[in-house]
């Protein structure tokens, strides 16, 4: 069995571009509004959800933390939709992804770890691990394709199991 050793490196829109966006303010212009008491950042993400004739759901995830060493498990994608989560509290979180293909690539996985701040935005069709919180009770904004059972003919999501290699995530000093 292969064994393979992740340790997230810092979340930068710059190394994470292969795998989507990162959602934040940093570097981004905003416009006044409101009669000068909000300022307004747009477009921060494109959400993708219009496949089959989609429409964007916001939810709320309340999040367990994570024990680390952590095993990687398994990965999942949703191939026909991006997949945005974004922390309501300052609260970094850790991302483990690969990058889109029917497959994932293992000698492509990447972690990246979230400054508190910062979101994500999964480009569709990006491998990725669940969501891995670091602290209990951390609610995050997840915006993706609304499910309708009734009228879907798209595949919501696909999981693949990692059996045949042995993924840990640790936290790095």
């Amino acid at each position: 069995m292969k064994n393979i050793k992740l340790i997230p490196e810092k979340l930068t829109s710059k190394n994470f571009a292969d795998f989507g966006e990162v959602v934040s303010i940093q570097s981004k212009e905003p416009r006044t509004i409101n009669n000068g008491f909000a300022e307004k950042y747009p477009d921060v993400a494109s959400l993708d959800t219009k496949e089959d004739q989609g429409q964007a759901s916001v939810h709320i995830f309340v999040a367990k933390s994570r024990v680390f060493p952590l095993r990687i498990s398994m990965l999942e994608k949703h191939p026909f939709f991006s997949q945005t989560f974004i922390p309501r509290h300052s609260s970094p979180f850790i991302v483990v992804v690969a990058p889109p293909d029917k497959m994932p690539s293992i000698e492509n996985l990447k972690a990246f770890i979230t400054n508190g701040e910062q979101g994500v935005n999964y480009s569709r069709g990006v491998w990725h691990f669940p969501l891995i919180s670091m602290n209990d009770n951390s609610q995050f904004i997840v915006i993706d394709r609304k499910h309708n059972q009734d009228l879907d003919t798209i595949e919501q999501c696909q999981e693949i199991s990692l059996d045949d290699v042995n993924v840990t995530l640790e936290l790095g000093s």
